[in-house]
């Protein structure tokens, strides 16, 4: 079984590379990608031994190539098929970001309860009522789904589309999810994230404070 902390290092590459092929980049060494994702050139090698690639000693590793590998790796070669729940104000800013094509992410549908939102196109996405939400997945091969409720809702969300056969979320609520096992979730609290960027922020502000008044 492969750790966590692998996948979100193979993700984050993939990000990463897919920046350095928009500027024009075609090939790029293990210390250029170590530099850029902030571990070592051994960790890169090591890391993409995993998906089976090797680069040139010469040429380094082919930008195009190695994002297909990686894409292959992930079986997501043609998008990740996937739904929202919660067309909010964070819901319609992920549709808006995500229908563009900014990245292999597909949302094949949205769900919310407000009937003024269902049965219209939002960012060119379908939202159907919730009461629809099996009957729609089952239509579809979907492999995660994007939680944007409120966190008295989340728990509700999860468990139906879990029963709808699905086994990845991303959740944005700001609750931790009881989940089965064989169930995996991201849990994206962005209040939290900026309280603590808040906290680290003024730490640093402070201690260069410091080491100004002791010069």
């Amino acid at each position: 079984m492969i750790s966590e902390k692998t996948i979100s290092r193979l993700t984050n590459y993939q990000t990463l590379l897919r920046q350095q092929q928009s500027m024009g980049t075609s090939h790029i060494f293990s210390h250029q990608l170590a530099d850029l994702a902030r571990v070592t050139p051994a960790q890169v090698r090591r890391d993409l031994m995993v998906i089976g690639y090797s680069g040139n000693p010469r040429t380094g590793y082919h930008v195009g190539d190695l994002q297909e590998s990686l894409m292959q790796f992930f079986a997501f070669s043609t998008g990740i098929p996937t739904v929202l729940v919660g067309v909010g104000s964070l819901g319609r800013a992920l549709l808006s970001y995500f229908m563009t094509g900014r990245s292999n992410i597909r949302i094949l549908a949205a769900f919310d309860t407000d009937p003024v939102k269902t049965g219209r196109s939002i960012s060119g996405c379908r939202v159907h009522p919730m009461t629809r939400l099996r009957e729609t997945v089952a239509d579809l091969t979907v492999t995660c789904g994007l939680i944007t409720v409120p966190g008295t809702e989340a728990q509700k969300v999860v468990d139906a589309l879990i029963a709808s056969g699905i086994h990845g979320f991303v959740n944005f609520a700001p609750v931790r999810l009881k989940v089965p096992p064989t169930v995996f979730v991201e849990n994206l609290d962005v209040t939290s994230s900026i309280e603590k960027a808040a906290f680290f922020a003024r730490s640093y502000s402070l201690k260069t404070q410091e080491e100004q008044t002791h010069e």
